[in-house]
């Protein structure tokens, strides 16, 4: 058996939505308590599918009269969803920021892990996330902490699992078939401290 694009597309579609994000979150006990109020979790993240950021470079220059070059470049993240944290009242991003990476199809391990790598490197600089439309008055800037999650299916290579749970990083398995709401429909395989 192999994955289906029209597995990785359901979750993708599902996860979008802030209520899919959160049932994502309840089963995964450290992220779901860095939403800022558990009591309006739908108010207090914000989901980004396939995101992109501004990074933002600055260089010397031989002018004299101007010693620095600024320039941004519009990029997008090797991760399938963004989730950012927000304060429900005050409506401004928190310090964490939680990226989602599912297997897709025919993706090797080295394949899933190098996105993950790929997103370090590039959230290692400065930058800003493009907020989605109704989000973009809330200020986007470098988050003090980046966490990874994985999504796999239970039709993914038991390798693939193996070498997320040998590179310490959470994963949950996921059954696309089943209600993606509920609790039963993923399982936690890895935890990461």
């Amino acid at each position: 058996m192999s994955i289906e694009q029209s597995d990785y597309e359901t979750l993708l579609c599902e996860y979008t939505q802030r209520e899919g994000a959160i049932a994502l979150l309840k089963q995964y006990r450290p992220y779901l308590e860095m939403i800022p109020s558990l009591r309006r979790p739908e108010k207090s993240l914000i989901t980004i599918p396939l995101p992109l950021i501004k990074l933002r470079y600055t260089k010397p220059t031989e002018d004299k009269n101007h010693s620095l070059f600024s320039w941004q470049e519009t990029i997008r993240l090797p991760c399938d969803l963004g989730i950012l944290m927000c304060d429900p009242q005050w409506q401004i991003k928190m310090g964490s920021e939680i990226l989602v990476f599912i297997h897709r199809p025919q993706e090797e391990f080295s394949q899933l892990l190098g996105r993950w790598r790929s997103a370090q490197i590039l959230l290692h600089q400065e930058y800003e996330w493009l907020m989605p439309i109704g989000e973009e008055h809330i200020f986007s800037e470098n988050a003090e902490k980046i966490c990874p999650l994985f999504v796999v299916f239970e039709k993914t290579p038991m390798r693939i699992k193996r070498g997320l749970a040998g590179a310490n990083l959470p994963f949950l398995i996921q059954n696309p078939d089943q209600e993606i709401f509920s609790d039963e429909s993923c399982e936690i395989i890895s935890d990461i401290d």
